[in-house]
């Protein structure tokens, strides 16, 4: 008797594994068809648009990267781009998605998630386009080294980093002109003002940082004056105000939108994006100054002076 339950349970369960294979596959159809026809009606305006937030399409990105990139690649006339994100996750949900589901591209991915080329092949079909799936900690002392190990490190068309941390420091170790667009995260909570980014600390952990999550990464000015100081023009953000949009400068022309003021960047850092915790890790729902008024205590690098801070310090204006 107990021998059969146990047959017919492990039956049930490998049903529901088939049925969720099934299911995943069929999601993934469904998104990329729904993709294509979207960014089809899009780029009938391409030539009309004055932002690149009136692009914004999701499609398998986080938020609307999918349709600014798809602009941009469709801009700068890319027909089967060459890239390399970090920070992907199981690949479900990222910024290149969707141009390895819908070009025949060569492309470079890199997580340190466990098992992270299995969980990659869960979701996408391998043999679709030349993918290096990656499993490694991506710190500034190791990048180029990587890059040039996989021969990845020129003629790019696309690079996207998000790893919650070292952002900053691992972007300092580009060249000039590396690729063609770069889409780099920053951190909406450091506000408009502050240059500044978290120390290049060995093994850096957001949470570990600080409990509430919102100590990372570097401020937006800070990444755009390290953007421009190697050849990159900033062409914007995301609406939910997580990723900088970067293009070569000798690329820029292509684009027909209206560039941002790098000198005003108070609208691409008004997130209302609440994903603060407690020491407990549970939401708690920090909306505005208060997400700032919570990290005051951390330390920070100040980039005008290269110098370890504490973010009240720089608040109060005493450096």
């Amino acid at each position: 008797m107990f021998k059969k339950l146990a047959d017919n349970f492990i039956k049930l369960i490998n049903n529901f594994i088939i049925k969720l294979n099934l299911n995943i596959k069929l999601s993934n159809f469904i998104k990329i068809q729904n993709g294509i026809r979207t960014l089809s009606t899009q780029e009938n305006r391409y030539q009309r648009i004055k932002s690149i937030e009136e692009t914004e399409c999701k499609i398998f990105s986080q938020n609307g990267e999918d349709g600014i990139i798809n602009y941009l690649i469709k801009s700068l006339k890319i027909k089967n781009p060459n890239f390399i994100e970090i920070g992907v996750g199981d690949y479900s949900e990222c910024n290149t998605r969707y141009i390895f589901e819908s070009t025949s591209p060569k492309g470079l991915i890199i997580d340190c998630i466990k098992d992270f080329r299995e969980k990659v092949k869960k979701n996408v079909k391998l043999w679709k386009g030349d993918l290096l799936v990656l499993e490694k900690i991506v710190t500034p002392e190791n990048f180029i080294e990587i890059l040039k190990k996989h021969d990845f490190n020129n003629n790019l068309d696309l690079f996207s980093i998000d790893i919650d941390g070292l952002d900053y420091w691992v972007l300092k170790k580009i060249p000039e002109n590396f690729s063609k667009i770069i889409v780099a995260e920053y951190n909406a909570v450091f506000g408009e003002h502050l240059e500044i980014t978290v120390p290049n600390i060995e093994n850096f952990e957001r949470t570990n940082y600080h409990y509430s999550n919102l100590c990372f990464g570097a401020s937006l000015k800070a990444i755009v004056k390290l953007m421009k100081s190697k050849n990159y023009v900033f062409i914007g953000t995301n609406l939910t105000r997580v990723n900088a949009f970067f293009v070569a400068k000798n690329q820029i022309s292509n684009l027909n939108i209206d560039i941002p003021d790098e000198n005003d960047l108070k609208d691409h850092v008004d997130s209302n994006i609440r994903e603060s915790r407690n020491q407990k890790s549970k939401l708690t729902y920090i909306s505005g100054k208060k997400k700032l008024e919570l990290i005051k205590e951390c330390n920070v690098i100040n980039l005008k002076n290269n110098e370890l801070v504490s973010i009240k310090k720089l608040l109060e204006g005493s450096i």
